[in-house]
C-alpha cells in the first residue's frame, strides 16, 4: 500500500534531511549574516556569501549535517566564496561606511562606525577570529574548528587582533 502512494524509503530520507537542514538554517542564518557582514564590511556581499554557502550546505547536507560544526563549515565556505569574489573584482576589501549589519529581511542593527573601521583594519584571519569568538560567542574550540586551525593558533590570532583593536579604538 505504501508503494501504491509513491512513497519510498529514499523519499523519507530526503524529507528527513530537508527538515533537519531547515532547522539548522532557521537557527543559524541570521547570526551568519551578521558575522559575515562584520567580516566583509558589506551587507550585500555577506548576504550573497551566506546564501551561496547555505545552498552548498543543503546540497551536501548528508555530509555537512554530520560535521562537528556545520555552521563553521558554512562560515568558512561563505568567507572563501566572498574572498574569491573580492579578488575577482581586484579589491582587497570593500571601502564603504558601515552603519548597519543585516539580519532578517528588513531588519538591521546599528553598530559603531569606528568599531567597523577598526575591524576592517584587521587581517581577514584576525577579523574572522574576533567575529566568531566574540560577536557570535562561539567557544574557542568551535571557532578554531570553524577556521580550520588549532586552538593555540586561534588564541594567538585573537591576542594580536584584540591588541590591534584596543590601540585603534584608543586613537579614536
Amino acid at each position: 500500500m505504501v508503494a501504491d502512494l509513491g512513497w519510498n524509503r529514499s523519499r523519507a530520507v530526503e524529507l528527513s534531511t530537508a527538515e533537519s537542514f531547515s532547522d539548522f538554517y532557521r537557527s543559524r542564518v541570521d547570526g551568519l549574516y551578521r558575522a559575515l557582514t562584520l567580516n566583509l564590511g558589506s551587507v550585500e556581499l555577506a548576504e550573497e556569501a551566506v546564501d551561496e554557502a547555505m545552498t552548498r550546505a543543503f546540497q551536501r547536507w548528508a555530509k555537512v549535517g554530520r560535521l562537528d560544526s556545520p555552521a563553521g563549515w558554512v562560515y568558512r565556505v561563505a568567507v572563501n566564496w566572498a574572498r574569491g569574489r573580492l579578488r575577482k573584482r581586484n579589491r582587497e576589501r570593500l571601502e564603504e561606511d558601515w552603519v548597519e549589519i543585516g539580519g532578517e529581511a528588513g531588519q538591521s542593527t546599528a553598530v559603531d562606525v569606528d568599531l567597523y573601521r577598526a575591524l576592517a583594519a584587521l587581517s581577514p584571519d584576525g577579523r574572522s577570529a574576533v567575529v566568531l569568538r566574540y560577536y557570535l560567542g562561539w567557544s574557542t574550540a568551535e571557532t578554531a574548528a570553524a577556521l580550520g586551525i588549532k586552538e593555540g593558533t586561534l588564541k594567538s590570532r585573537l591576542s594580536r587582533a584584540c591588541e590591534q583593536l584596543r590601540v585603534d579604538m584608543e586613537q579614536k
